[in-house]
This record gives structure tokens, C-alpha cells and sequence, in this order.
């Protein structure tokens, strides 16, 4: 789906407050309702807009241990090692990158001792996990797209 200046302005306004109503949204971007309602709905029918979510401060919400961890994996069981990592509660993204490591995943647990037992006894018990390398996080801010303006490439 080609993307015109006015979508990119919608999933601007979306990403800094998801809650807009669909008036605030087509004054912000200056289209009619309608429009903006058919234009919305566009965006999701394509899945540019693939859902919403509530972004929570892990702190606040009970997780005071968080983790990047870099993974070496057999790749040709990455579907697989996915499909394992997604079912750990305690993880809350997955990327399969280029690098020295071939994933990189983000792990919240309740504390050090629980962010140890996800590393070691369920990440580390995945058997095409070759090695692992954990990364504390001491402090981290979220960015939402809607702080960076979207726009169309030059």
C-alpha cells in the first residue's frame, strides 16, 4: 500500500495518542471525518495498522529486571525457536538479526532472580539455542513513533 502524506500525518497522530477520537483526528490532519473514518479504516483493512496496545511503565507495572538477550541459534529452526519464545510470558520482543548473534529478545521479570530463571532454565532450555549473552538494562525510556515525525522517503 502506497502511503500519501495525509496517511503518514493519521499514523502520526495515532502513534502519539491512540485514544484520539476520529474528530481530533481529522482536525489534526485536516480531512473531513468521513474521510479520516475511511482513510482509517483503510490503514487497518491493509495492515499498516496491525493493532493497539497500552504502553506500560515495567517499573510501575510489578517488573524490575529487565534484559536484552543476544542469541545464537541453529537457523534453520529460527520458526521454531520463535514460536518457543513467544510462549515465555517474560518476553516482550523478538528480533532475528544480522550480527554476531542471530536474535535478540527483550526479557521484564519480576526480579534478578526470576530474570535468571527465564534466561537459564527456559530461553537457554530451547534446543537450537547455541549461546546466549545477557544484557542488563539499568534504565530505559520508551519512544513512541509519534515523538519522530513519519514521513514519506525522499
Amino acid at each position: 500500500m502506497d502511503l500519501d502524506d495525509i496517511d503518514l500525518a493519521i499514523l502520526n497522530v495515532l502513534s502519539a495518542d491512540a485514544r484520539v477520537s476520529m474528530t481530533q483526528l481529522a482536525d489534526a490532519v485536516h480531512i473531513s471525518r468521513a474521510s479520516a473514518h475511511a482513510r482509517f479504516k483503510r490503514l487497518i483493512d491493509n495492515q499498516v495498522i496491525t493493532g493497539f496496545t497500552v504502553q506500560l511503565d515495567p517499573v510501575r507495572a510489578g517488573q524490575h529486571a529487565s534484559a536484552y538477550v543476544t542469541l545464537a541459534v541453529e537457523q534453520p529452526q529460527w520458526q521454531e525457536v520463535k514460536n518457543r519464545l513467544v510462549a515465555i510470558p517474560e518476553v516482550h520482543h523478538i528480533a532475528l538479526i544480522g550480527g554476531e548473534f542471530d536474535v535478540i529478545v527483550l526479557v521484564r521479570a519480576r526480579d534478578n532472580r526470576d530474570l535468571r530463571r527465564v534466561v537459564l532454565e527456559e530461553i537457554q532450555s530451547i534446543p537450537a539455542v547455541r549461546g546466549s549473552r545477557t544484557q542488563l538494562i539499568f534504565e530505559d525510556t520508551q519512544v513512541a513513533t509519534g515523538g519522530r515525525s513519519l514521513s514519506k522517503a525522499k
